[in-house]
């Protein structure tokens, strides 16, 4: 629970009260965590099993993501400033997007190009756009070590999406800001028909695990694993029978 007592600043209390509205709540497993490392985390996340105390997400790390947001509206602009016919939204101004396995599985597309500019060989129209807003070393990763290996996560969900949307027929475009320099970065994604199916195949075995009582194994074989660290459920997943 926040603490709204009187005893904080000013700044504080509404802080407190912005980071409570914030709090995500979703009952369904998102595409986009498909790629995680870890199947037990996927079935604390689409359980929304408490997460331990102290380990909330962190209202200011909310806001981070809110940031990506409001980047990718900017993206979006400049690539339709740049000549690509960018959709968005559909006819009734919701984002593209997919439901699978009654609703269990859901994803929502940051944009469809259905004609621009010639980007050369394998790039056509309709095609997959997404973006994501990244620190600057996060980006200097990207850049250097292209989307599938610096990005394995945002592969996952770019071939999701291509496989649920119908779009594996032409390349995707992936888009980075960099959140310290603003500097721009674009790659070409080629359908990855197998990564798909890993992905769907994850996603069936995660919520049919979840609906039978089953724990999945752990992605890693050690609590001090950084990303066990970095888990809100850590304590939850560690004194769970293996």
């Amino acid at each position: 629970m926040m603490d709204f007592n009187a005893s904080r600043s000013f700044s504080g209390q509404l802080t407190a009260r912005i980071d409570e509205a914030m709090q995500p709540r979703r009952t369904y497993l998102g595409a986009s965590r498909l790629g995680a490392a870890c199947e037990r985390q996927l079935q604390y996340e689409l359980a929304d099993a408490p997460v331990d105390p102290g380990r909330e997400t962190d209202g200011r790390l909310l806001r981070v993501f809110e940031r990506g947001r409001v980047s990718e509206d900017c993206m979006a602009a400049w690539l339709r400033a740049a000549g690509f016919d960018l959709r968005t939204r559909d006819d009734a101004g919701e984002p593209f997007g997919f439901s699978a396995l009654d609703g269990r599985l859901q994803g929502h597309v940051d944009g469809i190009l259905v004609a621009g500019p010639d980007l050369g060989p394998g790039v056509g129209y309709p095609a997959l756009w997404e973006n994501k807003c990244l620190s600057a070393k996060s980006w200097r990763e990207l850049e250097k070590h292209c989307l599938v290996v610096a990005k394995p996560i945002y592969a996952a969900q770019v071939a999701v999406y291509q496989a649920y949307l119908g779009l594996h027929e032409h390349q995707a475009l992936f888009t980075a800001v960099n959140a310290d320099t603003m500097e721009l970065y674009a790659e070409r994604v080629p359908f990855d028909a197998a990564l798909a199916q890993r992905m769907s195949d994850r996603a069936v075995k995660v919520i049919t695990a979840l609906e039978a009582g089953e724990l999945l194994p752990r992605g890693f074989a050690d609590p001090t694993h950084v990303e066990c660290r970095m888990c809100p459920w850590q304590d939850r997943c560690w004194r769970a029978a293996t």
